[in-house]
């Protein structure tokens, strides 16, 4: 959108680092289309794309020979603008127009994480319903069904629910601000290969957020 700028990082596979040392640009969106699988990764809500744990992702992935690009949504780290589910998703689909130009016949994935999961599945639905178009991909990591369940349910919260205004103050208040994230929803009608990552001790997001996003699957078909 214009005066929105977004920052993203662009790692190559492991096996050609050494190439990459020192190579411009245009060398970058070139090695896009050499057959190797493009990550579209999109991080959880804390922090930005340099927090350790994700450059870890980014290491670990790389070692695997995926391309990745890791950005940071709008009003985070080094991106202009303001949080917005809209413009989170806008971003999103920007990036992967980017990325399909540039990368011939090499497959391009979703891979959310915790907050990234809601606007994975956003992003995917939007190309299959607007535009017909299907992502290679979703990968969905610690994902929830929708956001207002979600901040319900997550442990940082347990402390606040029991004072009478918790609803109004912090639920209602995600809906006011058009903040909804329906994984729940968009997951029953995408036609794309979908795998949910989910640890059974997971601090922040409760494992049972994913069982359910994988029965609604298995409710829709």
């Amino acid at each position: 959108e214009p005066g929105v700028t977004v920052g993203i990082w662009h790692t190559v596979p492991g096996s050609r680092g050494a190439e990459a040392w020192g190579k411009d640009r245009r060398w970058y969106e070139e090695a896009l289309a050499d057959a190797h699988p493009v990550i579209i990764y999109l991080h959880g809500n804390g922090g930005t794309r340099a927090a350790s744990h994700r450059v870890q992702f980014l290491k670990t992935m790389g070692a695997a020979d995926f391309h990745i690009l890791a950005l940071d949504y709008r009003g985070y780290g080094d991106s202009s603008g303001h949080p917005t589910e809209s413009g989170f998703t806008t971003d999103v689909l920007a990036l992967y127009d980017w990325a399909k130009a540039r990368s011939g016949n090499s497959s391009i994935l979703f891979w959310g994480h915790s907050l990234g999961t809601g606007i994975a599945t956003n992003a995917a639905r939007k190309l299959q319903e607007e535009r017909g178009v299907q992502v290679d991909a979703v990968v969905l990591e610690s994902p929830y069904t929708n956001i207002r369940e979600a901040a319900a349910h997550v442990p940082i919260t347990k402390i606040y629910r029991q004072f009478p205004g918790f609803t109004y103050l912090i639920l209602d208040s995600l809906a006011l601000g058009n903040m909804f994230f329906r994984s729940d929803e968009n997951v029953k009608v995408l036609g794309c290969p979908l795998l949910i990552l989910h640890a059974e001790d997971d601090a922040v997001l409760p494992s049972d957020q994913g069982r359910k996003v994988g029965t609604t699957i298995a409710s829709a078909w």
